[in-house]
């Protein structure tokens, strides 16, 4: 293990180089996901340095995908410092930094079983692993919990995710879904772009907390009927042509007046 001195050099080292050694695909697609690790910590949703979120290279058929360094906070998470790794979650160069092998049990699994996903985001929030923790699971309670529940699948704790043959169960409770509720355990979205995917665990993050605030108050909880449940589902489903992205690009202007040291 470095220690800090040898990891701001690493780092530095990296931030002068790389932009210049990949793609400008490639480049856009850190950018991307740097931001969206900054955005996860600044709404909240880390777990210190546990967890990941991972996306795939472009252009590279599916063999790889970038993800965060071990030991990073997820603010201090930027383009050029984020990994490359193949599906099982080995390093594609030796960069002096390593990965947690635990990432790709659950991240590998998703991401060989559904080409057609290009982001994988979990977290480990005490609202997603409160709801994971109840019986019911997500409940039709706010308008948030509408953007989601429709996509909602649940996949049942067998301890700490280090376990190779646990990943067949995963990719089978997962089906065609891409929000996925892991029992006892915390939340994951899917995407097919970084954005989607970081939208979905927002809706599905303040759904969580929003159950679990309105069961704290007591009081029996209001539930639509059924035909309302489904037509607003519905119309969280329809055309979003109107939004053309402009919800992500607001996102990226709160960052980059936060700290824009995402982008390097």
């Amino acid at each position: 293990m470095i220690d800090n001195h040898q990891l701001a050099q690493l780092l530095a080292e990296r931030r002068a180089t790389l932009a210049s050694r990949v793609s400008p695909e490639e480049w856009s697609a850190r950018v991307e996901l740097a931001a969206c690790y900054r955005l996860i910590a600044h709404f909240r949703m880390t777990d210190w340095i546990y967890n990941h979120i991972s996306a795939r290279v472009p252009g590279d058929q599916g063999h790889h995908y970038l993800i965060n360094p071990f030991g990073l906070l997820y603010e201090e998470v930027s383009a050029s410092n984020l990994v490359k790794v193949d599906v099982e979650g080995r390093l594609c160069e030796d960069v002096g930094l390593d990965v947690n092998p635990a990432a790709f049990v659950i991240h590998g699994a998703i991401h060989a079983a559904r080409p057609e996903i290009g982001c994988v985001l979990h977290t480990h929030t005490a609202a997603g692993a409160g709801v994971a923790a109840q019986q019911q699971g997500l409940l039709p309670v706010s308008q948030h919990a509408f953007k989601v529940l429709d996509r909602v699948a649940y996949h049942d704790f067998e301890g700490i995710a280090l376990d190779t043959d646990e990943q067949q169960r995963l990719v089978a409770d997962i089906g065609d879904k891409d929000v996925l509720i892991l029992r006892n355990h915390g939340l994951l979205t899917m995407g097919r772009t970084v954005p989607q995917a970081f939208e979905l665990m927002f809706f599905l993050e303040r759904a969580c907390q929003i159950q679990i605030a309105a069961q704290a108050g007591g009081s029996r909880l209001v539930v639509p009927p059924d035909a309302v449940c489904a037509r607003t589902s519905a119309q969280f489903r329809g055309d979003d042509r109107y939004v053309q992205g402009r919800d992500w690009q607001a996102l990226l202007r709160l960052l980059d007046r936060i700290d824009p040291s995402y982008r390097t």
